[in-house]
């Protein structure tokens, strides 16, 4: 028995997705300790969107250490935070017109929901807040009460309380999908708020994701999206906009909505803003709503993770020109082409994403449990979301170069394939 079977918490979950022991990473590849290489198509959940071991991040932070940087700082000012914060306000913020505040709180995307959700209620004088369907924001008891997935919500032990869940926007009608998405959901909350008898008052905040990651990788539609940055502003309500897993450049733009037309009150980050896996959280904040929060009323033992501003600055510098997001774009086509046979091959398949996030739904989990146990077998490390594990999930690094991803592509095409024949023939 291994060390990690004797003892590790039974908790553990993606080391039996992928049950090696790795032992070096570069780039969009990693090596177990038996010397066989896996393209790498998971990144560590989206964490790692300029992949294992950026070059450029790590003489960044081998530099800092070596010259006795601060490492740790609380909410402390640091010449590493400092410089961060102005390469963000430079190349992110000043280009959009976002006049938003920084809060840096623990280094997850959970305490950023958390924060975020705390904060809205705080503004408006509002318990509830509105959330959606297949919606994944996090696993303590605030972000959980949001997140929608029972598996995750059965864990908690008590009751999640003052959130209401209603149906997500999506961009295209679903396979198996029942629940009234697009616009009938917009209609019916507005008919609920305009009925003074409906029994429901306006909540402190719809919180919700442009793309559906761990839900499916279900894309909002711009329509509903607009719609609902109006009815929250018609009802006294904050949008907050969860771009951890899908922003960072990950749709061929900083932020997942910036074509969207849309203007949140609130953006949470996480993942990604970190460069090269090391942990940050920020959620940007409208000025007018920073001002309601008293000096250290969220805190947080991480949040001043310097070795992650040095790395997250590395990370803003694909940023200061567009060419990475050119290729992002060029590179969710080349993905997007790829899968499209084979959809168009079996009726139960169905692709959605958008730049280079993309799902693959097989319709049902065990086929797609099939797919990732054989595509890791074959060299490709890629998981499953959404409802019963039925979507494939692509999320491969920014940075991935075109050989491992074509090679990548291949063997998922192939392995789907099979897998889909072989039930056929079954």
């Amino acid at each position: 028995m291994s060390i990690f079977e004797e003892r590790e918490s039974a908790i553990r979950a993606y080391c039996r997705v992928y049950p090696v022991v790795f032992d070096t990473a570069i780039n969009a590849r990693q090596t177990d300790e038996n010397g066989k290489e896996y393209i790498d198509f998971f990144a560590g959940a989206g964490v790692l969107n300029f992949g294992h071991n950026n070059q450029r991040m790590t003489k960044a932070v081998v530099d800092y250490i070596q010259s006795n940087g601060v490492t740790h700082s609380l909410d402390m000012h640091t010449t590493a935070k400092r410089q961060f914060m102005q390469h963000f306000t430079d190349t992110i913020l000043k280009p959009r017109n976002m006049p938003h505040k920084m809060q840096f709180m623990g280094p997850t995307g959970t305490n950023a929901v958390e924060a975020a959700m705390k904060l809205a209620r705080r503004v408006t004088g509002r318990q509830d807040i509105v959330a959606f369907s297949h919606g994944f924001h996090g696993m303590t008891l605030g972000a959980l009460s949001a997140t929608a997935n029972q598996y995750f919500r059965n864990a908690a032990g008590v009751p999640l309380n003052h959130v209401k869940h209603f149906a997500f926007g999506c961009d295209e009608v679903c396979p198996g999908c029942d629940l009234g998405c697009g616009m009938n959901s917009i209609d019916q909350l507005t008919a609920i708020y305009q009925d003074s008898s409906s029994g429901i008052a306006p909540p402190a905040a719809f919180l919700l994701e442009t793309i559906q990651a761990e839900g499916g990788v279900k894309v909002a539609s711009k329509e509903w999206l607009q719609a609902l940055e109006k009815l929250a502003k018609e009802v006294g309500a904050l949008l907050i906009v969860d771009d951890i897993q899908v922003g960072v450049g990950r749709t061929g733009s900083f932020f997942s909505f910036d074509d969207l037309g849309i203007d949140p009150d609130i953006i949470c980050l996480a993942k990604g803003i970190g460069g090269m896996g090391t942990p940050m959280a920020m959620n940007l904040v409208k000025p007018q709503l920073d001002e309601q929060w008293s000096p250290g009323e969220h805190t947080g033992t991480f949040r001043g993770q310097d070795i992650s501003f040095v790395a997250g600055d590395q990370a803003l510098t694909y940023f200061d020109d567009d060419e990475l997001m050119k290729e992002v774009k060029a590179n969710g086509e080349q993905m997007a082409e790829a899968l499209a046979p084979l959809a168009q091959r079996y009726p139960d398949v169905n692709v959605t994403g958008k730049g280079m996030i993309l799902g693959l739904d097989v319709g049902n989990g065990d086929r797609a449990k099939a797919i990732v146990n054989q595509c890791f077998d074959a060299g490709l490390m890629i998981a499953s979301c959404g409802t019963g594990g039925r979507v494939v999930k692509l999320i491969p690094p920014l940075t991935t170069p075109q050989s491992d991803l074509k090679t990548g592509l291949d063997i998922l095409v192939e392995v789907t394939d099979k897998v889909m024949q072989m039930e056929e023939a079954a």
